[in-house]
């Protein structure tokens, strides 16, 4: 797909369609404004019968307009004018481009005309490439024969009035270019089932994605772990067939001597919940407790693509968690590589068990910040939802930069908190703590759990258990957060 910036007049464009926005109260943007007057009051005509009122995210698909050079026209309501913030406005471009895909139209031209209070043109420019790449999205590699589409859009052109915001734009659309083709991976990632995802499989779209991009790749194998002393993502392991995968990526892309930013990505491609196995019912979408690896991955790529100028290291633990006859037990106790032990109570609580002993291994590289991401607690989902992701950290300044770039992004998070009163929760008789505290505030004491292996470096935990993938009718994997992680690195690099 091809995204042209252009300025110039609105209403004129030689395409298949043309996307304007309509107000509430049917309050024209400059944009249909234009259009309006070349059609000679056509567009005014047609929204006096009420077929759209501006609502959000409500769409009129008008053919032939008199006048206007593009096949058709596509009004999209905004809401009121002095409500419209990046909510509404994302929420218009979903149903912009829901509306196109319909169309069959190969080339469409979106004046970018809509004011987001707070943001500038380039923001609007950026969001508008992700939803486009979003909703085109498909994902039917695994089906025999896949759905008929009509023709899919090959060229979007952006026209703005100015000629000084031309280059504001082209980086917002190159930004959004790189972080929409991150989000493309992850989602393929983590909509794989896990028959094919295994962990072996993560490793070799990580040694691709290091080819394709210069960037260097490492796999530790199960000895590699035994001489590093990883007994808890062994413990993990040792029920499943599939071997594990310590997996290593590193993006030079700053000063030879400049400390990394760390990535560290769950990676359980299949999650039964081993010996405390899970319920039956939707235990299919437990493929997706590896989207933490699959967004580190999505990270890498919108990074490379962008060409920042900053070092960045990937490492993934990846396994299944399984109730094989080899398989960890609650009261088990294991020792990890910092040389703590852990006490497992639930076997189900294995995301935090793989993932201490990789931030201990990221110590090699002095980082300058650490961020996880684990779809780690269910205890999220109910905290927050599916909107906000959940934000714990060791240090108030990275923890801002992180919220700073959920909202830049707008792949928001909260910050929780990581009090010390929380700590007394894990206490254990017979290891230095368990693996689990109390039912009460179980999301914070598995941060809490985290932070006792990220002592050395400022460290931050992204729990995306509520945000990683959609159920039912739109089951499938969000690619979040990679936005977040991209404009993190972005401002990092700046």
């Amino acid at each position: 797909m091809d995204f042209i910036v252009r300025t110039g007049s609105f209403d004129k464009p030689r395409s298949g369609c043309i996307v304007a926005g309509v107000f509430e109260g049917r309050r024209l943007t400059p944009a249909a404004k234009a259009i309006d007057a070349t059609s000679r009051g056509h567009i005014a005509e047609v929204l006096k019968s009420g077929d759209l009122e501006g609502k959000v995210g409500a769409t009129l698909l008008l053919h032939k307009v008199p006048r206007v050079g593009a096949d058709r026209v596509l009004l999209v309501g905004l809401g009121r004018e002095r409500d419209l913030a990046e909510s509404q406005f994302r929420a218009a471009l979903a149903a912009a481009v829901r509306a196109l895909r319909g169309t069959g139209s190969a080339e469409v031209t979106f004046p970018l005309t809509a004011p987001v209070k707070g943001r500038d043109i380039g923001w609007l420019a950026e969001q508008a490439v992700i939803a486009i790449k979003d909703g085109t999205y498909r994902f039917d590699r695994m089906k025999s024969k896949p759905a008929d589409a009509k023709r899919a859009i090959r060229k979007v052109t952006f026209v703005v009035a100015n000629k000084g915001d031309v280059a504001l734009v082209e980086r917002g659309v190159a930004r959004g270019e790189a972080i929409g083709e991150g989000v493309a991976l992850a989602k393929d990632l983590g909509n794989l089932p896990g028959n094919v995802c295994t962990p072996a499989y993560l490793a070799e779209q990580a040694q691709e994605l290091a080819k394709r991009h210069g960037m260097k790749a490492e796999i530790l194998e199960r000895k590699d772990m035994e001489r590093l002393g990883m007994g808890c993502f062994l413990a993990v392991a040792q029920g499943s067939r599939q071997p594990p995968k310590l997996i290593v990526v590193e993006y030079r892309g700053g000063a030879k001597n400049a400390a990394p930013i760390a990535l560290v990505g769950k990676g359980i491609t299949f999650d039964t919940g081993g010996i405390s196995i899970k319920p039956a019912p939707e235990m299919d979408e437990m493929k997706f407790d590896m989207c933490g690896a699959a967004s580190v991955l999505g990270a890498l790529r919108a990074a490379a693509l962008m060409r920042l100028p900053i070092n960045i290291v990937g490492v993934i633990p990846a396994t299944e968690n399984m109730p094989d006859g080899n398989a960890i037990k609650p009261g088990d106790i294991v020792t990890t590589m910092s040389g703590q032990t852990v006490e497992i109570l639930n076997t189900d609580a294995e995301g935090r068990l793989i993932l201490c002993d990789a931030l201990t291994y990221v110590e090699k590289y002095k980082p300058a910040a650490v961020i996880d991401i684990a779809t780690l607690t269910g205890a999220m989902v109910i905290a927050l939802g599916h909107v906000a992701t959940g934000m714990f950290s060791n240090s108030d300044s990275l923890a801002r930069e992180v919220i700073d770039a959920g909202n830049a992004s707008w792949d928001r998070a909260w910050h929780m908190p990581l009090w010390d009163d929380y700590q007394d929760m894990l206490k254990s008789n017979f290891a230095d703590f368990p693996n689990i505290g109390t039912r009460a505030g179980g999301s914070v004491t598995a941060a809490c759990f985290l932070s006792r292996f990220t002592k050395s470096y400022p460290w931050a935990h992204l729990d995306i258990a509520g945000t990683a993938w959609k159920s039912g009718a739109d089951k499938g994997a969000t690619g979040r957060p990679v936005a977040l992680l991209s404009h993190f690195l972005v401002k990092r690099a700046a």
